[in-house]
């Protein structure tokens, strides 16, 4: 319920009062226009009456009017500037209105104004978790923990934080944590629902999912897991049809556009873009979907039809940092390394201080070979995220075109680059029954017929669950068969505190994601790295008989040349694929594949594994 403060010195005859808490009962109870009318009247008789104004701000803001709202609530803070609760709200309105600097301001105001006020402590973990300051949100969310263990809420903050982290079993933790003080936290079952689908726990996934619509969850985001979920069960037809429905009813939301064109591009579908273009064509002035739409032709190499729905939209607006972005990274993919150079540093003037932007230009810097210019700009978003290993891998680059003794030590291949002949698990009478069982269960799993559209496949399939969820015995098996060889790893590499691989080996790796792919002829994966990863990996399960020609090296792993073609910067180090063999290595080493040159498939898992956990939810 509202509180009337008196904040002004405003003093409210007793009929004014019982209205005000009449109209703070409807909007409690959702009956806005009522509560709104008697905001009005009351005004009218107490202008300045600090407690009616936040109430119909409130009101306002639930009804859509983010600027009376914000007008409203900046009134109540002239009024009175030490209001934590006003500040809160203002910091709730601006966020929701994506404006997320003053929306932190605004929450860190509040706090300042009273440390103990839960709103403003709830909004700003949520905003942090918004921002990707998942360690900064998971400081928030526990403060409100620990001071009330029956918060939902701050459980459900908590949790999201330490998905954010990737740490999902404490995550999964406190998700549960939320429900079991509110069972019908809807919010929270959904989030729960995306969670147990990214970990491959399919079947529980649509069962909470299930849950969250039975608690009132329902529009785009629940309709993009679900169908999420359904595709890793394969159930691609009612997949789709969830899609097309939720499409139909809300054409410009990007992530069921993009999952529903991935789909049928995964399915074989001729005209698998053709929502997506329709949606662009209807409204041409919404800049996200045109983006998104660039990069999904991107992705399914059609660089050219990306460029020029991107000019289409930068003939609208040139000045929009986020479409001369996307063209830099077409452009980039085209191999005009010059041309991406130039939409990258005109972004970057339009938008200075985007870290993404200079991304684009470290990038587009390092195949020019120009290392000298990339490096401190490298060093720089390094210092902002040591653990990226892509940031890792750029600077290994420019080091390695400089002579800077830093490439050495970071793609040290004998050091680094290890293979382990896996044992045959218990049950099985050998390797050779259960690899043989393996490629069985595995080749079940590929049911699509064309690769992802965001990976580096190109002419084979990936599985559409994770592995470290799927059920099936053999692939239990596999993966705890893993142990050994990564624990042996870990001893093997060491865990000096000065190198960015070694020191992250405090303790055991868990696996953070496990995949299965069947490359067909011509098929290999382009160079890349994982940038959230730590250890990567590749195990062989069946591999083509060409494989085993040294000079032709057909399917084998290529490790040190980037993404694109830098001169002076080739492949260094090659592993022959042999079945029952795994490869670890770092997850910042570039890595791809030479093409198959045969008609036989090459079976392959592969995963990344990340420091275990520091701490249970």
């Amino acid at each position: 319920m509202l509180q009337c403060r008196g904040y002004t010195g405003v003093r409210m005859d007793s009929a004014s009062y019982t209205k005000l808490q009449r109209a703070a009962q409807d909007f409690e109870s959702g009956r806005l226009p009522e509560a709104e009318a008697a905001c009005r009247d009351l005004l009218r008789l107490h202008p300045d009456a600090f407690d009616v104004l936040h109430l119909l701000a409130l009101v306002r803001r639930k009804l859509g009017d983010v600027a009376e709202a914000e007008a409203l609530l900046r009134r109540c803070l002239v009024l009175a500037p030490a209001s934590a609760a006003a500040r809160a709200n203002l910091g709730n309105l601006l966020a929701d209105a994506g404006r997320l600097p003053e929306a932190r301001q605004a929450y860190e105001q509040a706090l300042a104004l009273d440390s103990g006020f839960r709103q403003a402590r709830l909004g700003l973990a949520r905003l942090l978790n918004r921002v990707a300051e998942h360690g900064a949100a998971e400081s928030e969310a526990r403060w409100l923990v620990d001071r009330d263990a029956n918060d939902a809420e701050a459980w459900s903050a908590l949790a999201a934080a330490c998905r954010g982290l990737g740490e999902p079993a404490r995550a999964a933790s406190a998700y549960r944590q939320a429900l079991r003080i509110r069972p019908h936290y809807g919010v929270a079952r959904h989030n729960l629902a995306a969670l147990l689908a990214e970990g491959g726990r399919s079947e529980e996934a649509l069962a909470a999912v299930d849950a969250a619509a039975a608690c009132g969850i329902d529009g785009p985001g629940i309709d993009f897991t679900r169908a999420g979920i359904l595709m890793s069960l394969y159930r691609f037809d009612e997949a789709e049809q969830v899609l097309v429905t939720s499409i139909a009813g809300a054409p410009r939301v990007l992530a069921t556009q993009r999952l529903l064109a991935r789909l049928r591009f995964m399915q074989g579908a001729d005209a698998f873009e053709r929502d997506f273009s329709s949606a662009v064509e209807r409204f041409p002035d919404d800049r996200g979907l045109r983006i998104g739409y660039a990069q999904l032709l991107r992705g399914a190499g059609r660089p050219g039809e990306a460029a020029a729905a991107l000019e289409r939209g930068l003939q609208r607006d040139g000045t929009d940092p986020r479409l001369l972005a996307e063209q830099a990274a077409v452009r980039q993919e085209s191999g005009d390394f010059a041309g991406a150079l130039r939409s990258a540093e005109t972004a970057i003037r339009l938008a200075p201080g985007n870290p993404g932007l200079e991304e684009m230009r470290v990038d587009a810097l390092v195949a020019l070979g120009r290392a000298a210019e990339a490096l401190p700009a490298i060093e720089r978003l390094r210092r902002r995220n040591p653990a990226n290993q892509w940031y890792i891998a750029l600077e290994a680059t420019a080091a390695r075109l400089l002579g800077d003794p830093r490439y050495r030590r970071l793609y040290d291949y004998d050091r680094f680059v290890r293979c382990y002949e896996l044992a045959a698990p218990a049950g099985w009478p050998g390797i050779g029954a259960f690899q043989q069982e393996l490629a069985r269960v595995l080749r079940d799993r590929h049911r699509f017929r064309a690769q992802p559209l965001d990976q580096s496949i190109r002419s084979g399939t990936q599985t559409p669950r994770s592995l470290l969820g799927d059920p099936a015995p053999v692939i239990r098996a596999f993966l705890e068969a893993l142990t050994g060889p990564l624990e042996e790893y870990r001893c093997a590499i060491g865990a000096a505190a000065d190198h960015p691989f070694t020191a992250r080996n405090t303790g055991p790796a868990r696996l953070s994601g496990c995949w299965s792919v069947l490359l067909q002829r011509g098929g290999h994966h382009v160079n890349h790295v994982h940038p959230e990863g730590w250890i990567s990996s590749a195990y062989y399960v069946e591999v083509p008989a060409g494989a085993a020609d040294e000079q032709a090296r057909a399917g084998w792993l290529k490790l040190g040349e980037p993404r694109f073609a830098v001169p002076g910067a080739p492949a260094e180090r090659y592993v022959q694929p042999v079945p029952g063999r795994l490869v670890l290595f770092p997850s910042y080493m570039w890595h791809g594949t030479t093409p198959l040159t045969s008609g036989e498939g090459r079976l392959a898992v592969a995963f990344d594994a990340v420091p275990e956990s520091r701490l249970p939810a």
